[in-house]
């Protein structure tokens, strides 16, 4: 099963999953140098997907702010109605 460019991108736990085969096979002799050298270049592509997914949800966390109240907001998003502040 070859992933193109056209396909869905993998999922953090599937390109971690998939790296990690890679790592086996590298580290085992499994495979020879051609094949070591374009596994390793499918890796470096997958650890740039997952930092890529890491960078957007740090992002994403980084714009929620807890209330005093313990509840989670949004910020810069619209008030909550039920907020006393």
């Amino acid at each position: 099963m070859s992933e193109t460019a056209s396909d869905n991108p993998p999922s953090f736990e599937q390109a971690l999953e998939r790296l990690e085969t890679i790592i086996d096979r590298i580290e085992s002799g499994e495979v020879g140098l051609e094949d070591a050298i374009a596994e390793y270049e499918a890796g470096v592509a997958l650890v740039q997907r997952c930092r890529s997914i890491l960078d957007r949800a740090e992002q994403r966390i980084s714009e929620l702010v807890e209330r005093g109240d313990g509840s989670l907001a949004v910020q810069g998003g619209a008030p909550d109605p039920d907020d006393p502040r």
